[in-house]
């Protein structure tokens, strides 16, 4: 792509609306833009302002539309070039025909993510902060809103920066006793261990929190777990608010895996109803016993519901035996409606809610520990948060590096050696903000934008 094109795109999503924008940016787009609109008075159309006219083809004359011109000079502007768009009404005929004249006026069509890949190379924001804008467009909850609008607004990236800030002084004191070993004298190893060593701590805690992120951006995957007939189904419906899965009071009646979405306090959670687990003979119910197995190996969080009522526990209790074993769980004690305290549980290492799927006794309470469970309660505070796979890879990286230089460090290593891993430690976290992303990395993140942003 040519930089030095002017580009346009409807900017707007697709279908009927009650308005709809063309977005035009590049050196020069203010001028293309105004052949196409007529307005009163001649005076120079000033940045930041929104003028009111038509739109219409210059060649013919004809009107398309009555429509706002906006412009906005650079470098104040989204993308930091001379920008303008047009607030047409909603028509995506109309949208197409606005566009079409721009580009036989000497516009380009917009790539995916063009826009925001200016923005990036103008210095208007940086890597980091460009994902977020695909994030803040994709949010679906208001925890995934509050994460991406803290990534936009540059919470990782500052703490990202300050981390490679720290990372280049070791780095440079390490390389001047390369350099100048006869003025300074040669590098003493412990001098440096502790700022290495606070440096690993501080990526740790940053990836010790990937886990909450990975599940704010794309939701917690729940299972619902447990023997037939003890109210899996029920559950579900009372969860989710609405009658989703059938109930009847014959054993066996899910025979697959049903997956619904929800919220809890702005959490996305994909809740998943499965089977019940037993020995069974009927082909299609195993089909359906060998899914929810499955779903159990794959969830973030099993819920395993038991019957507060029936009278043998040792099953269930062997059931949560061979459940996986690092996998968090709520054990669920159901149907308190039809049980008098004390109720029943089946172990004390994990956390038990009692409620009732009938008359939503305890609902509350299992929500709660949902997210205690899930480490996801204190998602409310603005922090830095790892929420994508490629920063978690690049952070992971550079503490790999940081691990073999402090090792290096402590074995008596010469310095080149050392400085060797702590530049690689240093472009990892470049990865990040993109100061030292590579063309090819840039391009493939872009790629997955949507066009007109």
């Amino acid at each position: 792509m040519n930089r030095s094109d002017i580009i346009a795109a409807i900017a707007t999503p697709p279908g009927e609306g009650g308005i709809g924008i063309v977005r035009v940016s590049g050196v020069g787009a203010i001028e293309l833009a105004e052949r196409l609109f007529q307005r009163r008075g001649c005076k120079p159309l000033q940045s930041h302002r929104v003028y009111f006219g038509t739109v219409h083809d210059p060649d013919t004359g004809r009107v398309l539309d009555r429509a706002l011109l906006i412009p906005f000079r650079a470098p104040h502007s989204y993308t930091g070039e001379d920008v303008a768009e047009f607030h047409c009404h909603g028509s995506p005929y109309l949208l197409r025909c606005v566009l079409e004249l721009l580009c036989r006026l000497g516009a380009r069509p917009a790539e995916p993510g063009e826009f925001t890949l200016r923005a990036f190379l103008n210095g208007k924001l940086d890597l980091a902060q460009a994902e977020a804008v695909a994030d803040l467009i994709r949010a679906r909850s208001d925890a995934q809103l509050r994460s991406a609008l803290a990534l936009h607004e540059g919470k990782l990236s500052q703490q990202i920066q300050h981390l490679s800030d720290a990372l280049l002084g070791i780095i440079a004191s390490v390389e001047a006793h390369i350099d100048f070993s006869e003025e300074i004298g040669e590098l003493e190893p412990q001098t440096l261990i502790p700022s290495v060593q606070s440096l690993i701590q501080q990526l740790e805690t940053l990836l010790q929190g990937a886990r909450a992120g990975r599940i704010l951006r794309e939701g917690a995957r729940v299972a619902l777990i447990g023997r037939p007939n003890v109210g899996k189904s029920s559950l579900l419906n009372a969860l989710l608010g609405e009658e989703r899965a059938i109930v009847t009071e014959v054993p066996g009646t899910t025979r697959d895996t049903i997956e619904e979405s929800f919220q809890i306090e702005g959490v996305p959670i994909v809740i998943l109803d499965t089977a019940g687990l037993r020995a069974s003979a009927d082909v299609v119910e195993q089909m359906g016993i060998e899914r929810a197995h499955r779903a159990a190996k794959q969830a973030d969080l099993i819920l395993f519901v038991y019957d507060l009522t029936a009278p043998d526990k040792e099953v269930d209790r062997e059931l949560l035996r061979r459940l996986p074993p690092e996998t968090p769980k709520v054990l669920v004690g159901n149907k308190a409606d039809l049980s008098r305290p004390p109720f029943a549980t089946l172990t004390a290492d994990e956390p038990t809610v009692i409620i009732s799927a009938l008359t939503g006794a305890g609902l509350d309470a299992l929500r709660q520990a949902i997210l205690n469970a899930l480490q996801l309660a204190c998602l409310g505070e603005e922090t830095a948060t790892l929420t994508h796979q490629r920063h978690i890879h690049a952070v992971q990286r550079a503490k790999a590096g940081l691990l073999q230089a402090l090792e290096s460090l402590q074995a008596g290593m010469p310095p080149d050696i050392v400085a060797i891993d702590l530049r690689g430690a240093w472009l990892a976290l470049g990865e990040i903000t993109g100061a030292s992303a590579d063309d090819e990395l840039v391009n493939r993140i872009f790629r997955e934008f949507c066009i007109g942003k």
